[in-house]
């Protein structure tokens, strides 16, 4: 039975080779310049470093520019795709069809993932993108395991599905934190606002903390708990899914590492031995509630829309 590519988000280069080693087939890195919610910044050297390691290593490298581009940063583009094709990596993230175009012009045979993070919900849209060059779509989080399936079914590109990790809800291009504290009086340097802060917004009524951090991108609100599906592949891995992806934003190495290494387990048994995949389904859930941080529980998602924000 065909096995998921397991995509990973290391936070630096020094988490690549352990994460690849737990079973990772694949990485996503990039700067905040051109990527959105990354889970570290890799500056041009880095993503050289971490794309010799990785494929040294037999892992794909995938580089995102998802983010959302004003005319300013237009011409920045080119530039970029000169250097990553350069150093060789498998494939571009993209959103904005000013990055699908320039590809076109100065790396024709990049290949393409295309990520909007909310607006890939159906496979017209998915094949839209496909015959204009993509050869990945990625799944919007907030749609059902039924309609994932469905999307597979009729789906001209591979299939990419988040399976684990915080999501995103809401993004601002504008700094809402900071604004409102210059408003108040109350100017605060933005490294009291970024990722490393541990900032949230807090609701009592449901006892949830909602990470918030603010980059080059804007104003960022993340979900309040973890996804995880890692007992509930069958349906995926019996359609045939292409890429299960752990997204390690605001996570360490030391917990990406663990998760990564339960998934493998997870998908190989899934795959190759589907009773014994049964018998420990607990056994994984259990072993990763064992590590999930303070105050972040783990929940299925938008899979069988339980998660309600």
């Amino acid at each position: 039975m065909k096995k998921p590519e397991l995509l990973v988000t290391p936070t630096d280069v020094a988490a690549v080779e352990p994460l690849v080693k737990a079973g990772a087939d694949a990485i996503l890195i990039g700067e905040q310049r051109y990527g959105l919610r990354l889970a570290g910044e890799f500056t041009k050297q880095d993503v050289q470093k971490a794309t010799v390691i990785a494929q040294e290593l037999g892992a794909k490298v995938y580089v995102a520019m998802n983010a959302i581009f004003h005319n300013e940063k237009v011409d920045m583009l080119a530039e970029y795709v000169r250097f990553l094709r350069d150093t060789g990596i498998d494939g571009i993230v993209f959103g904005d069809p000013a990055v699908l175009m320039t590809v076109r012009e100065v790396a024709p045979n990049m290949k393409l993932h295309w990520n909007t993070e909310t607006t890939a919900t159906n496979w017209y849209t998915a094949n839209y993108w496909g015959r204009k060059g993509a050869k990945r779509a990625v799944l919007a989080r907030e749609i059902s395991m039924d309609a994932i399936v469905e999307i597979k079914e009729h789906a001209e590109v591979e299939i990419e599905v988040q399976v684990h990790g915080m999501t995103a809800m809401f993004q601002s291009k504008r700094k809402l934190v900071g604004n409102y504290m210059e408003f108040q009086g109350k100017n605060l340097e933005v490294e009291n606002r970024d990722k490393k802060r541990n900032m949230f917004l807090y609701d009592p009524e449901r006892e949830a903390k909602y990470p918030i951090f603010e980059d080059e991108n804007g104003t960022h609100i993340m979900s309040p708990n973890d996804i995880c599906i890692i007992d509930e592949l069958e349906d995926m891995i019996d359609a045939g899914i292409d890429s299960f992806k752990i997204d390690g934003i605001l996570k360490t190495t030391e917990y990406m590492e663990k998760v990564t290494s339960l998934y493998r387990q997870a998908i190989d048994l899934c795959a190759d031995d589907r009773e014994a995949y049964e018998e420990k389904k607990e056994d994984f859930i259990e072993e990763i509630e064992a590590i999930q941080p303070v105050n972040r529980s783990i929940d299925t998602g938008f899979f069988f829309k339980e998660t309600v924000y």
